[in-house]
């Protein structure tokens, strides 16, 4: 096995570009369905106005140039190339961080925190890599069924040493709240802290008896959530992610229609999308989708699990949360050595990174400083 690694630039040739704006000029549009606001799924007028705006005003050579700031690498991990940022503060004492992403996310996910936490002028700084978990993005999708959130950590922990780095944080949210604890168990002498952005300690039916009244109102408040309630998409692409697929390659309508979809669910902030994540860096993400025809193969989280469950995390090095509501905490310590539990940290977006960059920075340096 190679252990080179090799840099990367961003590069869509301009003939992808090209065809992606003929498919938008060619845009079949359905009739708007009876239904209030987003009763029926996205609204057409609002997707037609985001849909002009890709087409005609977002520029993808700009955004491209601003990830390509970045130096990122490519590198054999486990049969897989493996795409990443890697990004060094000027601090040769900053301790090394690995941000996992989410799904339907990506590296453009940290775009606006990186500089956050590698810049000295904002406090204690780290070296960052960011991943492209293999399926995503540029990474090299998955050659056959059975991957895991376990093995993805292991490709990790290669990852952090063969870049030098012996002790490290790690970091996750969403899919990466699976990732992240999974890097301290197969690496317990290298991480000395897992910090993640929310999940765990959330009840289930069976911890209602345990529950105080309190709890058990906030818990039926969580069950009325959109991001609770909206489209199935755990058992969507469970069930067949190669039939949606096709949509999804083929038309960036119904790709675009699927991302605002799912984004919108995600959006806890109490503002419109376009206000929680910056249209660009939300189009960011979508386009990369599109170019590296993704949609399908970054389902296999999904298609190989057997169910949902929430991330449990681990006892091997102590862990931080950026929200610990709506989990509760003496749930979350029967598989977590909680010491970072905050209950008033801003809210927003599901993809807080994108949201809320500057609390989101100031939470993971108060985080790893206990740690010391």
């Amino acid at each position: 096995m190679s252990t080179e690694i090799r840099p990367f630039k961003i590069d869509i040739v301009q003939a992808e570009l090209d065809d992606l704006n003929e498919r938008l000029d060619l845009i079949r549009w359905p009739q708007q369905l009876p239904g209030e606001g987003w009763s029926r799924g996205v609204p057409t007028a609002s997707l037609r106005e985001l849909a002009g705006y890709w087409r005609n005003e977002y520029d993808w050579r700009r955004h491209e140039a601003r990830l390509n700031e970045f130096p990122q690498f490519m590198t054999e991990i486990d049969g897989q190339d493996i795409h990443f940022l890697h990004i060094r503060s000027a601090d040769p004492a900053a301790l090394p961080l690995i941000l996992t992403h989410g799904w339907p996310n990506s590296f453009v996910e940290f775009a606006e925190l990186i500089d956050r936490l590698t810049d000295p002028r904002n406090g204690q700084t780290f070296h960052v890599v960011v991943p492209s978990v293999p399926g995503f993005g540029f990474s090299a999708p998955p050659r056959g069924t059975g991957w895991t959130a376990t093995r993805v950590a292991r490709i990790w922990a290669e990852l952090m040493g063969r870049l030098g780095y012996e002790r490290y944080g790690t970091q996750g949210g969403d899919f990466g709240a699976y990732v992240a604890p999974e890097v301290a168990k197969v690496a317990p002498d290298h991480v000395v802290g897992v910090y993640v952005i929310a999940g765990l300690g959330f009840p289930t039916e069976k911890d209602l008896p345990e529950m105080t009244e309190e709890e058990q109102a906030a818990f039926a408040l969580l069950m009325e959530q959109d991001w609770v309630n909206g489209v199935d998409h755990h058992a969507l692409l469970r069930t067949a992610p190669q039939t949606f697929a096709y949509g999804w390659n083929d038309s960036p309508l119904a790709a675009l229609a699927w991302m605002t979809q799912k984004f919108h669910e995600f959006n806890a902030s109490g503002r419109p999308l376009e206000q929680a994540i910056d249209r660009d860096l939300f189009l960011t993400n979508v386009s990369l989708y599109w170019f590296t025809g993704t949609f399908g193969t970054s389902a296999w989280p999904y298609y190989d699990s057997s169910g949902f469950g929430w991330p449990e995390g681990q006892t091997v090095a102590p862990t931080g949360v950026y929200s610990g509501p709506p989990g509760i905490r003496r749930f979350a310590e029967r598989h977590n050595t909680i010491i970072h539990w905050p209950t008033d940290n801003p809210a927003g977006h599901h993809f807080i990174a994108m949201d809320q960059p500057d609390h989101f920075a100031a939470d993971i340096r108060t985080f790893f400083a206990k740690l010391r």
